[in-house]
């Protein structure tokens, strides 16, 4: 399994590793870089994978052009641009994730977070983007407002919440089965433990499995609205969230 550096320091850009092997991708005719260890998010639950490069010890620059996991579920793929001539196995390089991009990922996963907390209803579908988000609620009066969605959304950027990970074990999750917020995902298992993204104080705000990079307080998140509410079924509504004011 490789080491998810990200899911204790989702701030670490920059960092060093020893390039393990390269294993030929899935699809597309990429292949993938895989270390013991990386700061690299591998696309899942709703995000999508980190892009960037990694640095050779000479200095040269190859192209990261998405984060995937290897058919195992446990090995992380950093794609690499078709064509690019690969390091050695055993190289060490420096790893460097596109910022301006995963930030932007992490304020609007964060978004998300809130937009559960305002909507709490069984979630049936999301997606984090770098300039819209949207997460699919069944709501039993299927009524909404963007305009009231939005303010409170911002009260809790507003307030400035922490924001922490703890792990609980799958028993802990089985205890506390009110914790996840998906009506069709389950946390995955097999590691023996879980990964909770927490809001608040001691996680009053929010508290919800969630394997995903985010910001360190709600603050960061910085001025969001509900752009759009779309009806996709009976009690069925899809949220979109945007970056910048409510437009008048």
């Amino acid at each position: 399994m490789t080491e998810r550096v990200y899911q204790e320091d989702s701030y670490l850009s920059t960092m060093e590793a020893r390039l393990e092997r390269i294993e030929p991708a899935t699809d597309g005719g990429l292949v993938g870089l895989v270390f013991p260890r990386t700061n690299f998010f591998a696309a899942g639950g709703g995000q999508p994978g980190d892009s960037g490069f990694v640095e050779t010890e000479d200095g040269r620059q190859i192209k990261v052009v998405d984060t995937v996991y290897a058919p195992d579920k446990a090995t992380v793929l950093m794609l690499t641009e078709a064509g690019a001539v690969l390091p050695e196995s055993g190289s060490t390089l420096v790893l460097h994730v596109d910022w301006q991009r995963r930030y932007r990922l992490m304020r609007m996963h964060t978004a998300c977070h809130l937009l559960s907390v305002v909507c709490p209803f069984p979630i049936t579908g999301a997606a984090v983007g770098e300039e819209e988000s949207r997460v699919d609620f069944d709501i039993p009066d299927a009524s909404a407002d963007k305009a009231e969605v939005t303010a409170k959304m911002m009260q809790l950027v507003a307030e400035n919440h922490p924001i922490f990970t703890r792990w609980i074990t799958d028993a802990e999750l089985d205890a506390n089965p009110g914790l996840v917020k998906s009506a069709n995902v389950r946390p995955p298992r097999g590691t023996g433990r879980i990964r909770l993204v927490c809001i608040g104080v001691d996680g009053a705000v929010d508290t919800q499995p969630c394997g995903g990079t985010h910001v360190q307080e709600t603050g960061e998140v910085g001025e969001i609205h509900i752009g759009k509410i779309e009806k996709k079924g009976k009690i069925n509504r899809r949220f979109r969230i945007r970056f910048g004011p409510l437009p008048a």
